[in-house]
């Protein structure tokens, strides 16, 4: 059962929209290399403690302090965002080869020698060089039409 939602949208209203439609109330965006004012007031407050407060989160570590430890430990060594992926691709050179990649993605994957994450980035590197196939097939195409019309004058 819905609830019945007020209409408000600006076009029952009658008013006009604040900026045209695809135009940014600011077309220059952000500046390049601005800062959070946050950040900023947060560096100001830190500014010469630092030293003081990472040894004293090192001492809390050192006592038994798990939520320190963690942040020493985070700090020493951070997680990894990304490993390398021993797989064997197949060599990758024409449209056929994406079918056999990634029916390979697709077994290792059923096997356990890849994980689906893994598996999923990399179909995407093998869906990257499919497009690519593509796009030079269809550059062939254009110039052996373009090269067909100039004969035809």
């Amino acid at each position: 059962m819905s609830r019945p939602v007020a209409d408000n949208t600006i076009k029952k209203q009658g008013k006009a929209a604040p900026f045209q439609k695809g135009q940014s109330g600011n077309p220059a965006g952000r500046p390049k290399g601005s800062r959070n004012k946050t950040t900023l007031a947060l560096e100001a407050l830190l500014d010469g403690e630092a030293e003081a407060l990472t040894r004293r989160a090192i001492e809390m570590a050192l006592e038994g302090d798990t939520t320190a430890m963690r942040l020493c430990m985070d700090r020493i060594m951070p997680p990894r965002r990304d490993r390398p992926v021993l797989f064997a691709m197949p060599k990758l050179e024409t449209a056929g080869d994406v079918v056999k990649a990634t029916a390979a993605l697709v077994g290792a994957t059923a096997t356990g020698e890849l994980t689906p994450g893994e598996a999923a980035e990399l179909s995407k590197l093998v869906e990257g060089f499919a497009n690519a196939v593509k796009v030079e097939e269809l550059q062939r195409r254009l110039e052996a039409m373009e090269a067909a019309v100039e004969g035809l004058k």
